[in-house]
């Protein structure tokens, strides 16, 4: 039976939807420069692969602490008022950069990041249901899954930028063993490289501002909450025995921290085998155009093949190319390290939707602050792994588990996630969630 097309977005909204989009690539902008300075970190302040993963902890922590309080909020009052905090704690923690530089504390640079984050917390939790609201229901997910698909456009520029701007123009980066410096030198170096770090959030910082001011005085719908609601401690009892809501939280938990985990360790893999960060940059970049190319396939394919199924396949295919980059030295490994990404690209929206699949809207707004708390596994599972690679000492490949060195091995931890989720994906199919 022909069935009539339903339009996606509405000429009236077409603006606001623009709107809301652009923030879709500002988190991806925040989340791809971060990812460099574990490495930068490591090299200029001297840290261990362990200390200098707080960098993660810092920045994916403030998503689970903050998720939460943004929902509540968020049933109060209206998803405008929601993304103007979350643009101006964005800003406060990006423009806490100056001061961290100046003051040349580790702790300061990672509360920055942790209130950064705090601002992430909010637009994730408003952005996401404001999109979907923004239309009829029956294109909901087609209207989330175009958004999203900004995403991936601002991890390339964040990547860039971090790339070009920063891990270019380090001076400790182009020094063999820069332990080996005398005091003296080490702290001109030091000082340098940190403003070089600092320098693109206090850019991202004023930019942000701006986008603030357009929000404050652009007329937006108000996607506001109306009459009472239950308790949220209630509606996430009632979720929580709920088994495809449950599992997609684990699943959405363990999906982040692998695509951190192979995202912000791609560098250290590279290092392992004699590359240097700029370039390990470039497979970086890589990684990201794939995550777009598997985006746009994948959204192809859920037009004949359920979430479920697909979301199943793509982490088995995930779990292939990891087997590859375990146990296989070299550059074959770090080629079959960059493919996971194809295969990452499609699960974090595809999970959203199971878990959300069948919810009351009532439901669906606490559930998604849920679901955004998980992100806090890409602060836990890459310090876990960065632990493993620091087993022989500071080095990556200075000892040898299972055949392989411990950088090698400590890929395990995203393999086991993914066979968590290949298992979601066959129960999602199964009860036919979509």
């Amino acid at each position: 039976m022909h069935k009539e097309k339903t339009t996606l977005v509405p000429k009236n909204l077409m603006l606001p939807f623009i709107m809301v989009t652009s923030l879709f690539a500002l988190w991806g902008f925040a989340n791809a420069v971060t990812d460099p300075m574990v490495q930068a970190f490591k090299k200029v302040l001297e840290l261990s692969n362990s200390q200098a993963a707080w960098v993660q902890m810092a920045f994916y922590g403030g998503y689970f602490c903050m998720a939460l309080p943004a929902a509540m909020f968020m049933r109060k009052y209206s998803y405008k008022v929601g993304i103007l905090i979350g643009l101006a704690l964005f800003a406060t923690g990006a423009l806490l950069f100056y001061p961290a530089a100046s003051s040349e504390s580790f702790v300061f640079f990672c509360i920055g990041l942790y209130i950064l984050t705090f601002g992430l917390a909010f637009l994730e939790t408003a952005a996401n249901p404001y999109a979907l609201s923004m239309g009829p229901k029956e294109t909901a997910t087609q209207r989330l899954n175009l958004a999203q698909a900004f995403n991936p456009v601002g991890l390339i520029a964040g990547l860039f930028v971090a790339q070009q701007f920063v891990l270019k123009r380090l001076e400790s980066d182009d020094i063999e063993d820069f332990s080996a410096l005398d005091e003296a030198s080490k702290i001109l170096i030091k000082t340098s490289d940190l403003l070089v770090i600092r320098n693109p959030y206090v850019i991202l910082g004023l930019v942000l501002i701006g986008v603030f001011i357009v929000f404050a005085l652009s007329k937006m719908p108000q996607g506001k909450a109306e009459g009472d609601m239950p308790s949220i401690g209630n509606t996430f009892a009632n979720l929580f025995k709920k088994p495809k809501y449950a599992l997609g939280v684990l699943s959405q938990i363990l999906y982040v921290g692998a695509q951190i985990m192979c995202w912000t360790y791609i560098y250290q893999y590279a290092e392992a085998i004699g590359m240097d960060s700029v370039t390990a940059g470039y497979y970086q970049m890589a990684a990201f155009i794939i995550f777009t190319i598997g985006r746009a396939v994948g959204t192809a394919m859920l037009r004949t093949m359920s979430g479920g199924k697909l979301l199943m396949l793509f982490a088995i295919g995930a779990m292939v190319c990891l087997f590859a980059t375990i146990f296989i030295t070299g550059m074959i490994g770090l080629y079959a390290l960059v493919g996971v990404s194809f295969f990452m690209s499609l699960m974090f929206p595809t999970i959203y939707g199971i878990a959300l699949g069948d919810l009351t809207e009532d439901e669906s707004k606490v559930g998604s602050a849920g679901l955004i708390m998980a992100i806090v596994g890409g602060a836990l599972m890459p310090k876990l792994q960065a632990m493993i690679m620091d087993i022989g000492g500071e080095k990556v490949n200075d000892t040898i588990i299972l055949g392989v060195s411990e950088v090698n091995f400590s890929f395990v931890l995203p393999l086991a996630c993914f066979v968590v989720i290949a298992f979601y994906g066959k129960m999602a199919s199964r009860m036919a969630v979509v």
